[in-house]
């Protein structure tokens, strides 16, 4: 998609988009619908910072299995020396990079994917009933390319999350993605539902890709056979093992559904085209 196929469309070269008028608007009646599937399962609403520590990240081996995609805040170790070297050596090198001294411990990273907030929150409980959650963050993944809408450095990820049972999650997930396949039949836009498998690094190396090749446990919505829109996920008690959750004297096991905001834009103008006339009436109302 060209950076300069809508009016209400800014793209960054560092890999992020600015939405304004009627794309934002969309973005937004968009986020609402979704919003509206995760009331249907009572879904609580939750707001999340950027940040979330690798602490947390590791116990899931996240930087292990996905070293490639992650973003890091970094700050400069805070000694006089230090920032003197910094201000007088020249903060910016010839290529245009920042020339850094010593940088202070880095114990965070920023948000790869909304739902991991939800495990962190949640750990070491015992749930005495299903959790319902959803939220929308914004998340960073260190792509090798990027492209206006559909793969960017920082990005809009709304998830619809249960914790429980495999048969509560299981039947979430039945239940979320009739809902879904209900909308996008309200909107008219076609979809193919295809199994997939995570991002991993070195993937012929890492077991828990060879897991995902033998049980199957992500389908993806994929829009005309290449762009990722959203995606079903069934986790098994893998987060539940991990952070201590448990349900009925048991890890509990969780699933999501998760929708790539901006990539919904971009399936919306591709379907139907720039113009806000020709869009879905029930995506045409301001939220």
């Amino acid at each position: 998609m060209s950076e300069n196929c809508h009016a209400g469309h800014h793209w960054y070269a560092n890999g992020q988009s600015g939405l304004k008028e009627d794309l934002l608007n969309l973005f937004l009646s968009l986020d609402r619908h979704f919003q509206e599937i995760a009331s249907r399962f009572h879904g609580k609403e939750h707001r999340f910072p950027i940040f979330v520590p690798v602490a947390e990240m590791q116990k899931i081996d996240y930087l292990g299995s996905f070293p490639h995609l992650a973003t890091f805040p970094v700050t400069l170790r805070d000694d006089q020396k230090n920032l003197e070297s910094f201000v007088t050596r020249g903060p910016i090198g010839p290529q245009g990079g920042v020339q850094l001294t010593e940088v202070s411990p880095i114990r965070d990273m920023l948000t790869p994917a909304a739902c991991y907030h939800f495990y962190i929150q949640y750990q070491k409980q015992e749930l005495a009933a299903p959790l319902f959650l959803t939220t929308v963050a914004n998340c960073f993944r260190r792509e090798s390319h990027f492209v206006p809408l559909e793969r960017q450095w920082n990005f809009n990820m709304r998830e619809i999350v249960c914790i429980g049972t495999a048969e509560e999650v299981q039947e979430f997930l039945s239940a979320c993605r009739r809902e879904v396949e209900g909308f996008l039949v309200e909107l008219g836009l076609p979809i193919e539902w295809q199994v997939a498998t995570d991002p991993f690094f070195n993937p012929a190396k890492n077991p828990k890709f060879l897991l995902q090749r033998l049980q199957p446990n992500k389908t993806e919505m994929v829009f005309q056979g290449r762009l990722a829109i959203g995606s079903v996920n069934f986790h098994r008690n893998y987060f539940g093992e991990a952070f201590a959750i448990r349900r009925e004297n048991q890890e509990a096991y969780s699933g999501c559904v998760a929708f790539g905001v901006e990539r919904w834009v971009s399936a919306i103008l591709h379907h139907f085209g720039p113009k806000r006339e020709n869009w879905p009436a029930l995506l045409r109302e301001i939220p």
